[in-house]
């Protein structure tokens, strides 16, 4: 109870930065990953190699290498700034912003493969049936496609948003004052380890268990009957 009362305050901040970096590399990653998916089915055979590549080269690079090239390489290096220079939080800010970068462009690649695997469960039939009305490659994803892939793959998205809430942590490499941090720094500082662990493993229990609960009732809900 002295842990909490002493560190009370910042373990909620850090958590609910782990939370804003998690909704916003979510939005990120399945606009992205939505994109990749459209590629990796596209009649376009240039689409359907850059779809390819991209997914094998994320999805085989650790995370963190990405969050550290997209500080060191991308800010410190090319001068790529993702928050205003005159602003007094700018680092936070700028280390924040790329945190969201570098998580998105990773979990992007998973998007993409569970959204391609809802599109191969699509009858083809459906498909063809769309190409004889008129509509474009495009519409017929959008229109047809998509809204059947992504009921079939509720489950799979859910594992991966549970995943990239985990992965925020590598967020704490490059600073983001996140829950990993302040577990560092609370554990550098107190000697209580167990209970200081004990503590942030509750906290991420408490935010992947509803996601958990929440996409199988989802999926089991709006499942398309086949």
């Amino acid at each position: 109870m002295d842990l909490l009362n002493k560190y009370g305050d910042q373990i909620l901040a850090a958590f609910w930065t782990t939370v804003q970096l998690t909704a916003l590399s979510a939005v990120g990653a399945l606009i992205l990953g939505t994109l990749l998916a459209g590629m990796r089915v596209s009649p376009i055979p240039v689409a359907r190699a850059f779809g390819a590549t991209y997914v094998t080269i994320f999805r085989n690079t650790p995370l963190t290498l990405i969050i550290v090239f997209c500080s060191f390489g991308l800010y410190q290096t090319m001068g790529v700034n993702l928050a205003d220079p005159d602003s007094q939080t700018f680092l936070v800010d700028n280390n924040f912003r790329l945190a969201v970068l570098g998580l998105s462009v990773y979990t992007a690649s998973f998007v993409c493969e569970s959204l391609r695997s809802g599109i191969n469960t699509v009858d083809v039939g459906q498909a063809e049936a769309g190409r004889s009305l008129g509509l474009t490659f495009f519409q017929n994803l959008s229109v047809i496609v998509l809204p059947q892939a992504f009921r079939s793959v509720i489950a799979p998205l859910g594992s991966v948003l549970i995943a990239l809430t985990k992965n925020s942590t590598i967020a704490a490499v490059i600073g983001v004052a996140e829950a990993a941090l302040l577990m560092k720094e609370m554990i550098e500082n107190e000697a209580a380890i167990f209970v200081i662990g004990g503590i942030f493993a509750l906290g991420f229990v408490i935010l992947t268990l509803p996601m958990g609960l929440a996409f199988g009732y989802l999926s089991k809900r709006l499942e398309v009957a086949r």
